[in-house]
C-alpha cells in the first residue's frame, strides 16, 4: 500500500540504494528516485530495480517535488554542507529533508550557517547498519530490517516532519528511536567511530611489521572478525572523524588510558585485577548482546516495556516429579553484597542467575569488585572490605529489583562516593522513602524523584550516626538496609520490627564474622568491625518452590518433591498457611547449610478448604501470597487475607492485580485496602494480565491447573528475573505450556 508520493535518494551508495531497494520492495512509494554524480552509477541503479528513475543533478529532481515527499541525504559527511547549499531556496513548501550520516553536530552546525536557522522540515537521522562493502552493487532490500535508526530532532523541528521520517524507516522494517545531538555523537564515537579507529590501526601497524605476512596468513577468527571492518571506505572514515573530532579524541583518550592501566597490570602479573578487567568486559558485552533484541544503545533511551511474552496454559492436568528450583534470590543478593564487602575471597554455590540477582552482581562490578562469574551457579566474589568499593563512572541501574535498590542505599550511604541508584519502569514506581527517611535519620543524603519513588541518589561523604529506628511497617528490605548503613554509623544502630521478617542479613553477617544481637524484636550491631569472607551454599528459593507446591496442593493426582529448599523460619509462612488449608505437606531430610535450615518439600494432592489467614503469618509469606490466592480459589469456602498492605507496593499493586485476574477467571472475590477475601469456586479460562509482574504471571500460570478452559497470560518476560528456567520445569513437571511473543 502506498504511503508516500516521492522519495529521493541523493547518493547511491550502500546506505542509500538500500534504503530505495527496501521502499521499492515494499511498494510503499509512489516513485523513488536517485540521484548520483556518475551517469554509470545511475544506470546500474535503474538496471538492478533499485531505484524507478535516477539523475546526475539536484536541479533535474527539486522542481518535481511538492509537499509530503522526502529527500533522503545519503553522501559522505563533509560533503553534506554542499547538498545543503544546493537546497537552500529552492525547496517546495513542505518537503521534508533528512539524512544517514553518523555524526550529526556537525550538520547540525553546517544547516544552521547555510539556512540561517534550522528549517523545521529538515530532520537530521542516522541509520544505524552497513557493511565493509560500498557501492550500489551493494544495494541491499533488507538491509534495515530489524536494525535501529536514530533520529535526532532539534527544538525547531516540525513533528509531523519527524513523524514522516520515522514512518520511512518503519516502512523498511527499522526500530526507530530518538536522541539528542550531542549523545548521538558520543554514544557512536565509542560504540563505532572508537572500534573503526582501533582496527584501522591495529591493521596498519601490523602491516609494517617484518613478518605481516605469516601474521595475516595464520591471524585466527578474532582477528579477522575485529579487524573486519578495516575494510571499510577509507575516505568515508577520515571525513567521519574529522566531523566527530572531539567526541573520538575523547573516546581514544579513555581507551589509552584503560589500555595502559591493563598493560601495567599484566607487567606486575596482577591475576586478579586482571581478571576483574576481562569478567568485566566479558559482562559488559553479555549484556550488550542482550541489549541488541529491542534496546537502544543507551539504557535511559529505552523503551522500558519489554515485548509481550504470553504464556498460553492447557486445562487440567496434574504436576509430579522430582525437581530442584533456583537458588535463594534473597540469599544470592546478600551473597553479593556481603562477600564484596568482606576482606578475602567469598566463594558461593547455587547463585540465581536471575535478572535481579544479577543486577546486584552488575552494580558490585561497576563499583569496582572483581567478580568471577556466575558459571553454573559458581560465583567467586574478591572482597574489598568495607571502605575499598569505588565510585561508578554513572548511575547503578538495577532493573526491576527492589531489594538491590533498598540494600545497596544502605551501604551507598557509608561511602565516601556520591552514587545514583536507578530502575525499569516498573521499579521507578515503588517507593524508597521507606529507607530513605532511615537513612536521612542517620545523617545520609538521600535525595529521591517525586513521591519519594526512583531515582535515588546518595551523596558522599557523610558521617553516619547510630540510631534507634522503630520500622512503621514490617519489611525485611528496611531492616536490611538500616543495619547494613549501620555497618558504617558512629555508635550502636538498633531496629526494632512489629513482626518477624526474613533475617538472612543478620545470619549471613554472622557467617561473615560480625557480630548481630537479637533482643525480642530489636536487632543491633556497632561499627568498627569487619567482614572476613566465607564459602556461602544458597538453598533453594522457597518463594520459587511455591507455584510448585500450590500446583500439587490443587491438582488432583499430583505428586511432587522439592528438594534443597531453604526453610528459614522466617519465610516458612506459606508452608504454614498451605497446611492450615488442608495441604498435605511434608518436610523431608531437614538440615542445616551455611548457617539456614533446609528441607526436602513433598506435596501430594489433598482438598484445601478457606481459612482466615493468621496476620502474624503475613510478613512470613509476603511474597508468596499471589500463589496462595490461586489455592484459595480452589479450596472450599472463604479465604480471608488481612494485614497484607504491603502486597500493594510491590512489583505491582498484588492484591488489585490478583483480583482482577481472579474474577476474570469465575473467581468471586473482593479486595480491601489490606487484603482480599476470596470465595473458592470453579475457575474459567481465559486472558488475564500480569502487569509485568513475574509471580503473578507464574501464579496464574498454574491456576490452569484446576481450569476449564485455557489460560493466558500476558508481560511474562519478567519472569525472568526470579525464575530463569520456569517454563522448562513447569512442563517438566506436567504443565502444559506454551510461550509466545507477540
Amino acid at each position: 500500500m502506498t504511503q508516500f508520493n516521492k522519495v529521493v535518494i541523493v547518493g547511491l551508495g550502500l546506505i542509500g540504494g538500500s534504503l530505495a531497494a527496501g521502499l521499492r520492495k515494499r511498494a510503499v512509494c509512489r516513485e523513488v528516485i536517485g540521484v548520483a554524480r556518475r551517469p554509470e552509477t545511475c544506470l546500474k541503479a535503474q538496471e538492478m530495480g533499485v531505484v524507478d528513475s535516477a539523475y546526475c543533478s539536484l536541479d533535474d529532481v527539486l522542481e518535481q517535488l511538492e509537499a509530503g515527499d522526502i529527500i533522503f541525504i545519503a553522501v559522505p559527511t563533509l560533503t553534506l554542507r554542499e547538498v545543503f547549499k544546493a537546497l537552500k531556496g529552492r525547496l517546495a513548501e513542505g518537503v521534508i529533508v533528512t539524512d544517514g550520516a553518523s555524526v550529526k553536530g556537525s550538520v547540525e552546525r553546517d544547516v544552521r550557517e547555510i539556512f540561517g536557522e534550522f528549517p523545521p522540515a529538515v530532520v537530521l537521522g542516522h541509520p544505524i547498519a552497513g557493511s565493509e562493502k560500498s557501492g550500489v552493487e551493494a544495494a541491499e532490500s533488507e538491509l534495515y530490517v530489524d536494525h535501529r535508526v536514530i533520529l535526532t530532532p532539534v527544538a525547531e523541528n516540525d513533528p509531523a516532519a519527524v513523524k514522516a521520517v520515522a514512518k520511512l524507516w518503519h516502512a523498511v522494517g527499522a526500530e526507530v528511536l530518538e536522541m539528542p545531538v550531542d549523545e548521538h555523537d558520543m554514544v557512536l564515537g565509542c560504540t563505532s567511530h572508537l572500534p573503526h579507529v582501533i582496527a584501522f590501526s591495529l591493521v596498519d601497524t601490523l602491516a609494517h611489521d617484518s613478518k605481516n605476512e605469516n601474521i595475516f596468513r595464520y591471524a585466527a577468527g578474532g582477528f579477522r572478525d575485529f579487524t573486519r571492518i578495516a575494510s571499510s571506505d577509507a575516505i568515508m572514515w577520515r571525513d567521519i572523524m574529522l566531523a566527530n573530532k572531539a567526541s573520538v579524541l575523547d573516546a581514544i583518550d579513555l581507551f589509552s588510558d584503560n589500555l595502559s592501566r591493563l598493560r601495567d597490570i599484566i607487567s606486575r602479573e596482577d591475576a586478579v585485577e586482571m581478571t576483574g578487567v576481562f569478567t568485566r568486559a566479558k559482562s559488559a558485552r553479555d549484556r550488550f548482546t542482550n541489549m541488541l533484541e529491542h534496546k537502544a544503545y543507551l539504557r535511559n533511551m529505552q523503551n522500558s516495556e519489554h515485548k509481550n511474552v504470553v504464556y498460553s496454559v492447557a486445562p487440567g492436568g496434574s504436576v509430579t516429579g522430582t525437581i530442584r528450583v533456583p537458588g535463594d534470590k534473597s540469599i544470592s543478593h546478600r551473597s553479593i553484597m556481603l562477600g564484596s564487602l568482606a576482606e578475602g575471597v567469598t566463594r558461593i554455590e547455587g547463585f540465581l542467575e536471575g535478572e535481579d540477582a544479577l543486577a546486584t552482581l552488575q552494580a558490585f562490578r561497576d563499583m569496582g569488585v572483581v567478580i568471577e562469574g556466575p558459571e553454573n551457579g559458581a560465583v567467586t566474589v574478591h572482597g574489598v572490605g568495607l571502605h575499598g568499593l569505588k565510585q561508578p563512572s554513572g548511575p547503578l541501574y538495577v532493573g526491576n529489583s527492589g531489594t538491590s535498590m533498598r540494600l545497596l542505599s544502605g551501604i551507598l550511604a557509608g561511602q565516601s562516593f556520591t552514587s545514583e541508584l536507578t530502575g525499569d519502569e516498573s521499579l521507578s514506581k515503588r517507593p524508597m522513602n521507606r529507607v530513605a527517611n532511615p537513612l536521612r535519620e542517620m545523617g545520609a543524603t538521600v535525595e529521591t524523584g517525586e513521591e519519594g519513588r526512583p531515582p535515588v541518589r546518595v551523596s558522599g561523604g557523610s558521617a553516619l550516626h547510630a540510631i534507634d529506628y522503630v520500622m512503621p511497617m514490617a519489611s525485611a528490605q528496611v531492616k536490611s538496609c538500616v543495619l547494613l548503613a549501620g555497618l558504617y554509623a558512629d555508635g550502636e544502630t538498633k531496629v526494632t520490627e512489629p513482626a518477624p521478617t526474613r533475617d538472612h542479613t543478620e545470619r549471613m553477617l554472622r557467617g561473615f564474622g560480625y557480630q548481630v544481637n537479637r533482643n525480642g524484636s530489636t536487632i543491633s550491631l556497632r561499627s568498627g568491625g569487619k567482614l572476613t569472607a566465607a564459602d556461602i551454599d544458597i538453598p533453594a528459593d522457597i518463594s520459587s518452590a511455591t507455584f510448585f507446591m500450590v500446583a500439587a496442593a490443587i491438582a488432583p493426582g499430583s505428586d511432587i518433591t522439592l528438594t534443597h529448599v531453604g526453610i528459614n523460619p522466617t519465610r516458612i509462612g506459606v508452608i504454614n498457611i498451605l497446611r492450615e488449608m488442608g495441604a498435605n505437606l511434608t518436610l523431608q531430610n531437614e538440615r542445616e547449610v551455611g548457617g539456614e535450615p533446609v528441607a526436602d518439600i513433598r506435596v501430594q494432592y489433598a482438598p484445601l478448604k478457606g481459612i482466615a489467614i493468621p496476620e502474624d503469618q503475613v510478613p512470613l509469606a509476603i511474597d508468596e501470597f499471589p500463589a496462595l490466592l490461586v489455592a484459595a480459589a480452589c479450596a472450599e469456602g472463604e479465604t480471608v487475607l488481612t494485614g497484607a498492605e504491603e502486597l500493594r507496593v510491590k512489583e505491582t499493586d498484588r492484591i488489585q492485580a490478583m483480583a482482577d485476574g481472579l474474577q476474570a477467571l469465575g473467581i468471586e472475590c473482593y479486595p480491601t485496602p489490606d487484603g482480599i477475601r476470596v470465595i473458592g469456586g470453579t475457575l474459567t479460562g481465559g486472558a488475564v494480565e500480569s502487569f509485568h509482574d513475574h509471580r503473578i504471571a507464574m501464579s496464574f500460570t498454574v491456576a490452569a491447573l484446576r481450569a476449564s478452559g485455557p489460560i493466558t497470560v500476558n508481560n511474562c518476560a519478567n519472569v525472568a528475573t526470579s525464575f530463569p528456567n520456569f517454563v522448562a520445569l513447569a512442563k517438566s513437571v506436567g504443565i502444559s505450556l506454551e510461550v509466545n511473543h507477540s
